[in-house]
C-alpha cells in the first residue's frame, strides 16, 4: 500500500516561494542557537557564524518582492505553505520548551 499523498504546496510566486525558503532556513539556524534546548556551544557558534548570509538572503528576498510590487504578504497562503513545509515543527525549535509543572 502506497503512503497517502502528501499535502500540495499553495500557488506561489517565484519571489514568495525564495522567501518561504530563506525564512526556514534561518528559522532551522536559530533552532540550533535556542539556549533553551540541550546541545553544544560548537553548534550554536556554526549556526550563528551561517545566520548572518541567511538573514541577509531573507532581506534580499523580502527587498525583490517589494521592487517587482509585490507589497503585501498573504498570510494564509503562505501559513499554509510553510505547514506543508514542516514549519511548525521546525518553528518550534525556536520557542521556550514548557517549563516544570506546565
Amino acid at each position: 500500500m502506497l503512503p497517502p499523498e502528501p499535502p500540495r504546496l499553495p500557488a506561489l510566486t517565484r519571489a514568495e516561494a525564495e522567501l518561504i525558503d530563506r525564512y526556514l532556513e534561518v528559522v532551522d539556524l536559530l533552532g540550533r542557537i535556542n539556549p533553551a534546548l540541550d546541545g553544544d556551544t560548537y553548534r550554536g557558534l556554526r549556526a550563528a557564524q551561517a545566520l548572518v548570509g541567511r538573514a541577509s538572503a531573507l532581506r534580499d528576498a523580502l527587498a525583490l518582492m517589494h521592487r517587482r510590487g509585490e507589497t503585501e504578504l498573504h498570510a494564509t497562503t503562505l501559513a499554509r505553505a510553510l505547514r506543508v513545509l514542516d514549519g511548525e515543527r521546525r518553528t518550534a525549535r525556536v520557542s521556550l520548551p514548557p517549563g516544570p509543572g506546565t
